[in-house]
């Protein structure tokens, strides 16, 4: 019986050793900053682009729509740049086929778009047929149109009535409603969205809606709301995995993941370990925060062991960051058929040690300071620096640490800040081109990524940046009451990477900057004179009825008066 035992445990030990070997290490030191690679990707990769509900569609009002924390957010002053908000945008709602047909003119296999919670069920309990037609129409129309669809279910709109009543995602119940809304989204749609996205980007509803209070519902509740809400959302996509697993796989057989975003973190000296270390916590804090406990069943050992440290030098008797129940860890492990990864910039970081008696915040914990190369092109829009290297090396670490999950690329690009239209959007091209072939070299070195969403279609609204940063593919004329499209010189480039399904050769990829910007000098020249064609019509339709109006009724006075004087 003892010798059975002590067998037992050398095997249970062997096991767990084997089980630490396979996961590989990511290296470090391997830094491949190597020439550009012409080749192209494996037969059936899928391009697509995509937007979100609250940033594209507008109508934030209409056929029944309820109110969104953002609808609320954006309507007080000085949340947003010149208090821009989403209530018109591009006007998406109304022009389903005209943004269908830029689609097909790209030649996509795919979009990306969100389902706004509130505008099918403005309250917790009424579900809205006029919203959930509309997205009928959405999808049928892209499917007949041979654009599949990969469908985000949260991309931050939460009904504002759950924020008011419960405190949104600082609230457990936040688990249930969410589900019942996953739920009748599967029921609704499922028998053609193959591709579901529970969450899009939950750190920055996480840091940026509980801790730092830039995006809505606009908390502040440093150091403890964005790990209260992060774990509420992780748990909440879990619940929804499982959903579609018991109820609906087996008749619909699609797939649910998640979409994470992280920038990549790069030690400023690769033989310092201190940096090693910080750059690794860098990205923990950032992507693992999430993906840790959907692959693992549990949050990164640096997490727990720096937020549980600081907490306890707070004098606090529990650690900051919440924990997992051994029943939750085997519920939420393993809940991902594929991850969508969304990436746009690199930081170089180093080991920085925050005193705790400053106060604690989710950036403090980290101890780490982000620095950049001032060599590193900037577009505009501060914190989007071009390093596409960081793009590779994102890749390989999330092959190493999470077992080469199959990878969907769900957002990536650049946005400029520039107040004059520019369509020859040179900087775009190169962003684009540089960027994509890194995730060619992460193919190759055996990343199992199966497709990729340029992030955007269109120049849309930009969170608390509001209209002063564009990311679009296409420039929309937003003070133009009909948000017409102009397509960049970027459209015709990544049609061609499209068509090519990569690099093919480097005469032909050096051709193609020159054929895109071709037609764009003179689309510019005619887009520049079109605030004079809007000045025309804000007189043709505005000026004169209104001087019209005015003369009808200064007449009617003059007669009054003369009737006046003869009676």
């Amino acid at each position: 019986m003892m010798l059975s035992h002590r067998v037992g445990r050398v095997c249970h030990v062997l096991v767990l050793v084997l089980c630490l070997s396979a996961a590989e290490d990511f290296d470090w030191s391997a830094n491949n900053h190597d020439s550009f690679y012409y080749g192209t990707f494996p037969n059936g990769f899928s391009w697509g682009a995509g937007g979100s509900a609250y940033q594209t569609e507008g109508a934030w009002d209409k056929d029944g729509k309820g109110l969104s924390i953002w609808d609320v957010f954006t309507h007080k002053k000085g949340k947003t740049f010149l208090n821009d908000t989403g209530d018109s945008s591009c006007d998406g709602y109304y022009k389903i086929k005209d943004d269908i047909l830029l689609m097909k003119e790209l030649n996509l296999n795919h979009y990306r778009f969100s389902i706004s919670w509130p505008r099918i069920m403005p309250t917790a309990d009424h579900v809205n047929e006029k919203g959930l037609k509309y997205y009928d129409v959405l999808i049928d129309e892209l499917l007949e149109n041979r654009i599949t669809p990969i469908v985000t279910l949260y991309h931050w709109d939460l009904p504002q009535v759950l924020q008011e009543k419960y405190g949104g995602w600082q609230n457990i119940s936040m688990i249930n409603y969410f589900s019942d809304f996953a739920n009748l989204c599967f029921e609704r749609y499922g028998d053609r969205v193959k591709y579901w996205i529970t969450f899009n980007n939950p750190w920055s509803v996480a840091v940026e809606g509980y801790e730092t209070g830039e995006h809505a519902p606009g908390l502040k509740l440093r150091g403890t709301g964005a790990y209260r809400a992060a774990h509420h959302i992780i748990k909440a996509h879990a619940k929804v995995w499982h959903t579609y697993d018991s109820q609906w796989r087996s008749k619909q057989r699609g797939m649910v993941g998640i979409s994470l975003y992280g920038d990549w973190g790069e030690p400023v000296d690769i033989t310092n370990q201190k940096d090693i270390e910080a750059a690794e916590r860098y990205v923990q804090f950032y992507i693992g925060w999430f993906a840790t406990p959907i692959f693992h069943g549990d949050y990164p050992h640096v997490m727990k062991d720096f937020i549980g440290r600081k907490s306890t030098q707070q004098g606090l008797g529990t650690s900051r960051l919440p924990s997992f129940s051994s029943q939750e860890k085997s519920y939420i492990k393993g809940t991902c058929d594929f991850l969508g990864v969304g990436h746009f910039t690199t930081r170089y970081v180093t080991q920085k040690s925050f005193p705790s008696n400053r106060g604690n915040t989710y950036f403090s914990d980290r101890d780490l300071a982000e620095l950049v190369d001032p060599r590193w092109p900037d577009p505009g829009s501060e914190w989007l620096y071009s390093v596409p290297w960081g793009f590779r090396r994102m890749l390989n670490f999330i092959k190493t640490q999470y077992g080469n999950p199959m990878i969907f690329i769900t957002e990536n690009g650049v946005s400029e800040k520039i107040m004059c239209t520019e369509l020859c959007d040179v900087w775009r091209i190169q962003y684009y081109k540089d960027y994509i072939n890194e995730m060619l070299k992460a193919i190759r070195d055996g990343v199992n990524v199966k497709g990729y969403t340029a992030w955007s279609l269109l120049d849309k609204f930009e969170w608390d940046e509001g209209y002063s940063e564009r990311f679009g593919l296409y420039y929309v004329d937003f003070k133009n009451k009909n948000k017409p499209r102009y397509p960049k010189a970027s459209v015709q480039f990544y049609k061609r990477i499209i068509n090519s399904n990569g690099f093919p050769n480097q005469r032909e990829v050096e051709n193609w900057k020159s054929k895109a910007t071709e037609t764009c000098s003179t689309s510019n020249q005619l887009l520049a004179a079109d605030p004079l064609t809007s000045h025309m019509e804000m007189v043709t339709e505005v000026v004169v009825p209104t001087v019209c109006t005015l003369c009808i009724l200064i007449s009617a006075v003059f007669l009054m008066i003369l009737l006046r004087k003869r009676n």
